[in-house]
C-alpha cells in the first residue's frame, strides 16, 4: 500500500515521519513517501498514477491543494467548502477528494487554547492560499468571523466572495479587534503584535521551527500561542483513515516529532 504527501517544496515535511511511524507501530504492510511534481503538469500526472493504481492515496500541500480539489470526481463537505483538498484517496479510477486542514486548527485550538470560544470569535487570517481556505471554512462552522488580512487585495476579496457572509477582507485595523489570529502565510509575518488584546490568541500553521518568530513574540507579550505542529497532529489521524482505510495505532506523535526535529517545545 503505497501513499505520500505531494507538495512543492516537500522536503521539509513530517508527514512522511508521522505515517511511516503509524505504519511500523501497526505492522502494517505500506509505506509512506513524498512527492515533488515541479508544476501543476506534474501534480496532474501523479493524480492520473493513482487513477490508474499506482498509488492508493496522496495528502496534498501547497500550492496543489485547489487544484487538488479541481481534479476529483468527488469531494467531502469539508472540501466543497472551501474548494480546497489535503486528502486525495484512489478508488478504482476515481479520486475522492477531502479536507482535514481544518480539523487540524480545530485540535490545534482546544489543545492549546482551551479558553477559546469560537462562537462569535473575531479571527484575523493572515493570508489567503489553501491553507487559509480551509482553516477559515472550519472556524467558520464553529461560528468564528474572519478577517482576511492580505498582501493581494485581489486574492483576499476572492476567498472572502468564495467563503460567504462570515468573511470579509481586512486591513491591519482588524487586528484591535481580533481574539484569534492566525498565521497562514508560507512566510514569517510582520504585523504590529502590540496592538491585540491582552487575550488574544496567537496561532501560526508553520511547524518548523515549532516555536516560530511569530510565535515567540507573542509569547513575549504573554498571549497565549497554538501551533503548527498541534495542527499537523491533528489533521494526521484522517488523513491516514482515510489513505490506508484504519485508524492509526496509538502514539504519542508530538514527542516523536519534537525528537525527529531536536526541539523541546
Amino acid at each position: 500500500m503505497l501513499a505520500g504527501i505531494a507538495g512543492q517544496p516537500v522536503t521539509h515535511s513530517l508527514s512522511p515521519v508521522i505515517h511511516n511511524a503509524w505504519l511500523e507501530a501497526g505492522d502494517i504492510d505500506g509505506a509512506y513517501m513524498p512527492f515533488a511534481p515541479n508544476d501543476a503538469a506534474g501534480f496532474d500526472a501523479l493524480v492520473t498514477a493513482g487513477r490508474a493504481g499506482l498509488v492508493q492515496g496522496l495528502n496534498v500541500t501547497a500550492p496543489f491543494k485547489e487544484q487538488a480539489f479541481a481534479l476529483a470526481d468527488e469531494a467531502s463537505q469539508a472540501a466543497q467548502a472551501t474548494g480546497s483538498a489535503n486528502i486525495l484517496v484512489f478508488d478504482n479510477g476515481r479520486v475522492l477528494a477531502d479536507s482535514s486542514d481544518g480539523v487540524g486548527v480545530l485540535y490545534a485550538l482546544a489543545e492549546q487554547a482551551p479558553a477559546l470560544n469560537l462562537k462569535g470569535a473575531v479571527v484575523v487570517m493572515l493570508g489567503a492560499g489553501g491553507a487559509a481556505r480551509a482553516g477559515a471554512g472550519a472556524l467558520i462552522e464553529a461560528g468564528a468571523q474572519i478577517r482576511i488580512l492580505n498582501r493581494s487585495r485581489d486574492r483576499a476579496e476572492a476567498l472572502a466572495a468564495d467563503l460567504g457572509p462570515a468573511v470579509s477582507v481586512a486591513d491591519e485595523t482588524a487586528l484591535a479587534e481580533a481574539d484569534l489570529v492566525i498565521n497562514a502565510l508560507s512566510v514569517q509575518p510582520s504585523i504590529d503584535l502590540s496592538v491585540l488584546k491582552p487575550n488574544a490568541v496567537v496561532m501560526d500553521m508553520t511547524y518548523k521551527p515549532v516555536v516560530t518568530p511569530f510565535l515567540a513574540a507573542a509569547r513575549a507579550r504573554g498571549l497565549t500561542t497554538v501551533d503548527g505542529l498541534a495542527m499537523l497532529i491533528g489533521q494526521a489521524a484522517p488523513s491516514f483513515t482515510a489513505l490506508y482505510r484504519r485508524p492509526p495505532p496509538p502514539m504519542d506523535l508530538r514527542a516523536l516529532l519534537l525528537a525527529h526535529l531536536g526541539e523541546a517545545a
